[in-house]
């Protein structure tokens, strides 16, 4: 079976992409399980993918094996695409996810439905195992509710309703938040990629 290591330290993350790739016949291993549990990469670029690539090259440069980093960012309308690649840390370095998500409505407190709109998009980095590296998009649009809504997911989950539904994708199952979600349909990307490499 084939092994990629998964550039987070996020285990939230890290669940979502095991639970979205489970029936592809590839082994998951996490930074912890190469022994690099401890490396710590400074996100400091301006861009998801540069935040992405930073994370898969910190792991390839130190195992060699593939990699696969992402970086996701909520990208708010109003706000002129803030909190965009500082999503995580939007309420300052060692925010919590809610303290993230009060910002977030404090922020946008007043501001009309018609003019909340929002997406998540992520970006996928892979480092194959020759060193190659390789990025696809997901994308998902939406907007940002006046208040917090379910209590499933993490990060803006409960404030974020994507287009087409009415819930939040707190609200939603796991199973199906996972299928229509930004990370989803980047992995998908990366998917179909990857099979065509395996030809």
């Amino acid at each position: 079976m084939k092994e990629i290591v998964i550039s987070t330290d996020n285990v939230d993350k890290l669940q979502e992409i095991k639970e979205i790739l489970a029936d592809f016949s590839l082994e998951i291993l996490s930074k912890k399980d190469v022994g690099l549990g401890d490396l710590e990469v400074i996100e400091d670029q301006d861009t998801l993918k540069g935040n992405a690539l930073l994370k898969a090259r910190a792991i390839y440069k130190r195992v060699h094996k593939s990699v696969l980093a992402d970086d996701t960012g909520l990208f708010v309308e109003a706000l002129n695409g803030a909190p965009g690649v500082y999503s995580a840390r939007y309420a300052g370095e060692d925010c919590s996810y809610k303290d993230n998500r009060e910002k977030l409505l404090a922020d946008l407190k007043g501001v009309p439905r018609e003019k909340r709109g929002a997406y998540f998009e992520t970006c996928i980095v892979y480092i194959d195992e020759r060193g190659e590296e390789h990025s696809v998009h997901g994308r998902v649009e939406g907007f940002i509710l006046t208040e917090e809504r379910g209590t499933g997911g993490f990060g803006y989950d409960a404030v974020f309703m994507p287009e087409g539904e009415t819930r939040s994708f707190s609200e939603m199952r796991e199973k199906e938040k996972n299928a229509i979600s930004h990370r989803k349909r980047a992995l998908e990307a990366f998917v179909k990629f990857y099979r065509k490499t395996q030809v």
